[in-house]
């Protein structure tokens, strides 16, 4: 019995062992091509000059505000709007089959593919709400996105926090409304801004949203207007592998841009583990 509990257990881990291996390998070949091949193009003069020509000469400027200005956007709806659904829904709402019925909806739109977001988007904003194809009705959309994975990552943050941490502050005379805003919120603070930099960062990197909603194929100049259409990161590197008529010639752009969104999203995703590390040793 003992023996079989330990071949069962062998195997176990080597299943988990030679899984993560597969995975870690194929990752660091990808990032060996980009890198190798990327950081030939990659100097000052790459990320701060406009691109031109057709997107064969230049840099990427354009795209890296696109990029920036489009994430604070989505920052901006999708924040606000994500972590007061997600205290209502925790701190609030009582146990009902709608509130399950809102929580199971908001769970299934964390799996819709976000290309029907795009449409969505683009039946809403583009056309319904008249904004145009706009870094605006691209940063709504891109908002909508994220706002289910904001709402339950900060739900779940809420709920490790003790119900004894509540019922204390309610019993020394505190509001509910205080206690939420001096105790619960401050105690879950890193598990919140975590879920909000890594959904950020994954809405940084999205390019089907944003095909239908206001990326444009090329602009030679910036602009901080939301009003207008927008070069973005993802969708010029897209462009830039696939649909561009001289692909050989931007091949090396691609990948030089290709390593700029990857070095983002790392700096995005560190940035989490650094809040998460510094609240974690704060509590202590």
């Amino acid at each position: 019995m003992q023996l079989r509990k330990n071949v069962t257990s062998v195997i176990e881990w080597g299943t988990l062992l030679l899984s993560t291996s597969l995975v870690c390998f194929f990752l660091l070949v990808i990032l060996y091509e980009i890198c190798s091949k990327g950081s030939a193009v990659i100097s000052w003069e790459f990320v701060s000059s406009l691109p031109k020509e057709g997107m064969t000469r230049g840099g990427i400027l354009t795209p890296i505000v696109g990029t920036v200005l489009l994430t604070l956007l989505t920052a901006l709806f999708a924040i606000p709007f994500g972590v007061c659904c997600a205290i209502y829904l925790q701190e609030y709402a009582k146990s009902s089959w709608l509130t399950r019925l809102i929580r199971a909806s908001i769970r299934n739109l964390s799996g819709v593919p976000s290309i029907i977001y795009g449409l969505f988007g683009l039946a809403l904003f583009v056309q319904g709400l008249q904004f145009g194809t706009s870094l605006l009705a691209a940063g709504l959309t891109l908002g909508l996105l994220s706002l289910p994975y904001i709402i339950t990552t900060t739900e779940e943050a809420l709920l490790r926090i003790p119900n004894s941490m509540r019922e204390a502050a309610l019993a020394v005379g505190a509001t509910k409304f205080e206690t939420i805003k001096d105790i619960v919120l401050p105690s879950s603070m890193s598990g919140i801004l975590t879920g909000v930099v890594l959904t950020l960062s994954r809405a940084a990197g999205e390019t089907a949203p944003i095909l239908f909603t206001g990326a444009a194929f090329y602009i030679n100049q910036t602009s901080l207007s939301v009003n207008q259409e927008f070069m973005a990161l993802p969708y010029h590197l897209y462009m830039l592998s696939t649909q561009h008529q001289s692909i050989d010639e931007v091949r090396p752009i691609a990948y030089g841009t290709a390593l700029v969104l990857i070095v983002v999203v790392f700096f995005l995703n560190l940035t989490a583990f650094i809040i998460r590390y510094k609240y974690r040793q704060h509590d202590k």
